[in-house]
């Protein structure tokens, strides 16, 4: 982790959207998967910063008001003033077999949905916490980040999902390995 949080700490623009968020102050709020794996591939592989980003997602559980309107106040408050794709993960189950065809059990934690994304990579999280620490969670490691392995998470619901997420990453990164289902 102090690899990653060192990663993270010299990217000034990563940092001040964190210090943005923490403002915000959603509830068990994280900035995830993409913007973070990519971040971590620039350096690795000596690309110009925010190559390949092209939005920051961010979660946060708040099972109180599980509407789409309360949701949508929340997007409309914290993206007024920066691109992020924000989703309230304890309504993810509302929508998500509508969408991708297929159940999403409801979750207890914005956490617990790191478990299901696409890719085993891309299941990263970080929070600046009020002293300034940064809290990281992954919960299938970091030697694929390291490694620049894209492997599919068994777990998630919806693997074209992933499909579609390595085509283009292989895109802007040829030198990461991607496995897929059958662990080539």
């Amino acid at each position: 982790m102090t690899r990653l949080e060192g990663i993270i700490r010299s990217d000034p623009d990563l940092m001040r959207l964190l210090e943005y968020l923490r403002e915000a102050a959603l509830p068990q709020w994280r900035l995830v998967a993409g913007c973070l794996y990519q971040t971590v591939w620039n350096v690795l592989t000596k690309r110009p910063r925010g190559t390949g980003i092209q939005d920051f997602d961010v979660i946060y559980f708040d099972a109180g008001d599980l509407s789409w309107e309360a949701e949508d106040a929340v997007i409309k408050r914290v993206t007024a003033a920066k691109p992020l794709q924000i989703r309230n993960q304890a309504r993810v189950h509302l929508w998500y077999e509508q969408h991708f065809g297929v159940p999403y059990p409801p979750l207890l934690t914005a956490d617990e949905s790191l478990r299901r994304y696409p890719s085993i990579v891309g299941a990263i999280g970080v929070r600046l916490e009020d002293d300034g620490r940064l809290d990281i969670v992954a919960p299938f490691g970091l030697d694929d980040l390291f490694a620049m392995v894209m492997r599919p998470n068994p777990a998630c619901p919806h693997q074209p999902t992933f499909a579609a997420k390595a085509a283009r990453t292989r895109l802007i990164w040829p030198e990461i390995t991607i496995i897929d289902r059958s662990g080539e």
